[in-house]
């Protein structure tokens, strides 16, 4: 397969075999992680391996009961680790203070998931899949504190990654016209918007089986494997109902990622983030 080909055949896999990943293929997606682009070449990122199967059990909950972490032999935690420059920097009488400058830690962030993403790839081209989890960000202090993190370190992203049982088909995108801008920024109508969204995700007054199973995998296939409270589908469809959601943006942005709801986790956000020891807001 060309290397076009595995980019464009990548899906979040969420439902996993019972079968370990080799500790060789493990020590290369280690390797295509640490061989990222990096601002400076500094490298402000660090990858927690999460095997053990109490880790995992513990990983899974405290990101939303999530059962394709449980499931997934292995998680890559990872992380944005000021802790290492400082102490480097300091042993040679300088200072570094990322941890002060916003601008170090979107450039440290930028790092972070450039190493993801080389391991998303090289895991497709091993016959694995792999599915990013957000939601550490929800619960920053509890990760830092179960997995041992050290001040000026954050845990900002989770990669589970596996064999798949199965691997989605297809997956909704925008087309190649709408996000593609030539020598200038283009601002599309509102038709035209309206246009592109509805192409993406297809009609929302079609069967709603079939649009939940389009625009909502993590929900169905929780579902299949665990059941947690959170995918229930009549709870969904009875939400849904309740909030008169008649359209896709409604139904991202009433239910799946409530507005108000992703404001207020901005404090809880800022506090972990001091809480590590980070100061920049």
């Amino acid at each position: 397969m060309n290397l076009y080909d595995l980019f464009m055949k990548r899906r979040s896999v969420r439902n996993f075999k019972d079968q370990e990943i080799p500790q060789d293929v493990i020590e290369e997606l280690l390797d295509a992680a640490n061989n990222a682009p990096s601002g400076g070449n500094i490298q402000p990122v660090s990858v927690i391996l999460v095997q053990e199967s109490e880790a995992r059990k513990e990983l899974a909950t405290m990101v939303g009961e999530q059962p394709w972490v449980r499931n997934a032999p292995l998680s890559m935690i990872f992380c944005v680790d000021f802790l290492r420059i400082k102490r480097w920097a300091s042993m040679f009488e300088t200072d570094f203070k990322g941890e002060k400058a916003f601008l170090h830690f979107l450039i440290a962030y930028a790092d972070l998931t450039c190493a993801a993403q080389n391991v998303v790839i090289l895991s497709q081209s091993h016959g694995l899949g792999s599915v990013y989890i957000g939601t550490i960000l929800d619960v920053i202090d509890r990760a830092r504190k179960y997995f041992a993190m050290p001040e000026y370190v954050l845990p900002m992203m989770v990669l589970s990654i596996g064999y798949p049982k199965t691997v989605p088909k297809k997956v909704p995108k925008l087309k190649r016209e709408v996000i593609a801008h030539r020598e200038k920024y283009r601002e599309l109508s509102d038709d035209q918007i309206k246009r592109a969204f509805e192409e993406k995700y297809g009609s929302f007054e079609d069967n709603l089986e079939n649009y939940l199973h389009r625009t909502y995998v993590e929900a169905v296939e929780a579902e299949k494997q665990q059941k947690p409270r959170w995918a229930d589908m009549k709870s969904i469809k009875k939400e849904m109902k309740k909030l008169n959601i008649r359209s896709n943006a409604q139904f991202l942005f009433k239910l799946r990622y409530p507005s108000d709801e992703m404001i207020k986790l901005n404090e809880i956000v800022v506090r972990s983030f001091k809480n590590a020891g980070f100061d920049f807001f």
